[in-house]
């Protein structure tokens, strides 16, 4: 495995945006910046072996900087939706910015994902670590987080998160990437299919926050089979209508501690036969189909992504789970560890 590492560019207040190249033995790339500790790009081969680029990406570093839709970064201190922008933790109730209607999404207009992040190599691993101090976007406690990745010879892409604290908090930290199997500026991704290993999946009002958990059967959220994303993507369902597509928190099967790295679900794309399959320790999957992509910065490439061009999904924490106690904790206390664990594994239908 080789990692080089070069200065992509400079922020406007001249720090090093940094990109981390990491090639595997035959010949498949990822690429990672400090921005946000995210994917830039994952070039792997398809059934025939022809490499394309199947993440979507930026064409300057500086557009991953407050781009609404996260791109391949890492959303914090709370990936997804907190009710009304608060939580009440023992007995102490938390006010935060509220940039997603009346909510906050992904830690606040100011969280993890638009930060830049420390960063080394040590054996192969690229290493990016944040400290987020105490009342940062309204969250109490100093919290020092770590985002751990290692790009193997059968292409496969490991995320471990690690956080600790020095007072009681909450933590959800995923990765945002958006996948394209044909390639990321081959169009819609809505001919891919999807699988799910899950049964269930949490319906929201009509500012996202779920309501509470429900069986997927009889109903467009239902990829227990293999199906098109674009199948039922416009059916007149509620839970489509108010994510403008598939914007929705699925419920892992056979989770139980946060231990064991589950298989989430599987994306393909019949046209090449590239596959992605998903695994994760966490207990739930957000699937979001790029509704809102249109009208981003420039693409790779020069062009342009409109909508659905990509899909993101997401391991993570239950949205709105300080709220909830019904819910899986996302709650981090002094002495504890946060470790959560997601694994991409590309291959091919041969």
């Amino acid at each position: 495995m080789a990692v080089e590492q070069n200065v992509w560019g400079f922020t406007t207040e001249g720090e090093a945006v940094v990109l981390y190249t990491l090639t595997n033995a035959a010949g498949a790339v990822v690429k990672l910046t400090n921005i946000g500790a995210g994917i830039v790009s994952v070039v792997v081969p398809d059934r025939d072996g022809r490499m394309a680029d199947v993440a979507l990406g930026y064409e300057s570093p500086l557009s991953y900087l407050g781009d609404g839709a996260a791109m391949g970064k890492t959303p914090g201190r709370y990936a997804n939706r907190i009710a009304g922008g608060r939580f009440t933790l023992d007995g102490v109730e938390y006010v935060l910015p509220q940039n997603n209607g009346p909510n906050t999404l992904h830690g606040g207009p100011q969280g993890f994902a638009d930060k830049l992040w420390e960063s080394r190599v040590e054996e192969e691993r690229v290493i990016f670590s944040l400290v987020s101090p105490d009342g940062d976007q309204g969250f109490p406690g100093e919290l020092a987080a770590e985002v751990v990745y290692r790009w193997s010879d059968a292409c496969r892409l490991e995320i471990t998160y690690l956080a600790a604290c020095d007072a009681p908090t909450v933590v959800n930290l995923t990765n945002h990437a958006y996948f394209n199997l044909a390639g990321h500026d081959s169009g819609s991704v809505l001919g891919h299919l999807l699988q799910l290993r899950a049964s269930r999946y949490l319906p929201t009002d009509r500012t996202q926050i779920p309501t509470g958990a429900v069986h997927v059967y009889d109903t467009p959220m239902d990829f227990l089979e293999p199906k098109e994303l674009g199948r039922d993507i416009d059916a007149p369902f509620d839970a489509l209508e108010t994510g403008h597509g598939y914007d929705h928190c699925w419920l892992v099967d056979g989770y139980e501690d946060g231990e064991e790295l589950l298989h989430v679900g599987t994306l393909t794309d019949p046209a090449t036969g590239r596959m992605l399959d998903i695994r994760s320790t966490q207990p739930g999957v957000q699937v979001y189909t790029g509704n809102f992509l249109q009208g981003g910065p420039v693409a790779r490439g020069g062009g342009r992504y409109s909508n659905r061009y990509g899909v993101a999904i997401e391991c993570q924490g239950f949205p709105d789970a300080p709220n909830r106690k019904d819910f899986p904790s996302q709650v981090l206390r002094p002495g504890e560890t946060y470790c959560e664990k997601i694994e991409y594994r590309f291959g091919t239908d041969r």
